[in-house]
């Protein structure tokens, strides 16, 4: 058995996951923004609200205090990383399915809130957690799919390099 494990076929094949999750995301945005009173929490649950936010910034609102440059940088940082992902996604190996699913929500999701970013000068937040009076700060699916794509590299980084070190 060789040590070299053959390309991915169709490796570019999981742009259709992240086109997938950038209608999901733009599509709950927009619903959102034409249901949602802004900055007027909807109750859902005692811990979970739906509250119609603008963010200029980054996660968690960093850097949206300045008078708009951000919006040109954290722009430029998600078409970066949409083409770095991609030519990652390219090189995949055929047991790197996980891998490429979670490139694929990293990339829908950067894709969404480019969007948005590109559009409206903000990024549409409406989910948001609470306990106790802490809130956590609002974000959309976009966010969650970047967060899944994340913690799925870590995951990916830690025991797939056990499997690799087994395979080979």
């Amino acid at each position: 058995m060789s040590s070299q494990v053959e390309p991915m076929r169709q490796p570019l094949r999981w742009w259709w996951l992240a086109l997938a999750w950038v209608v999901l995301d733009l599509g709950t945005k927009a619903l959102m923004s034409q249901t949602l009173t802004y900055a007027t929490p909807v109750e859902v649950l005692p811990f979970f609200n739906l509250t119609l936010l603008h963010n200029t910034g980054a996660a968690f609102s960093f850097l949206a205090d300045h008078p708009g440059w951000q919006r040109w940088l954290f722009a430029a940082i998600a078409v970066a990383a949409t083409v770095g992902l991609t030519i990652w996604m390219h090189r995949l190996r055929r047991d790197e399915k996980l891998l490429g699913a979670c490139l694929a929500l990293i990339i829908g999701g950067a894709l969404g809130n480019l969007y948005d970013r590109l559009v409206h000068g903000y990024v549409v937040d409406f989910l948001s957690f609470h306990a106790a009076g802490w809130y956590y700060p609002a974000f959309n699916v976009a966010d969650i799919g970047i967060t899944l794509g994340a913690i799925g590299l870590i995951w990916e980084s830690i025991f797939g390099e056990r499997r690799r070190a087994r395979r080979g």
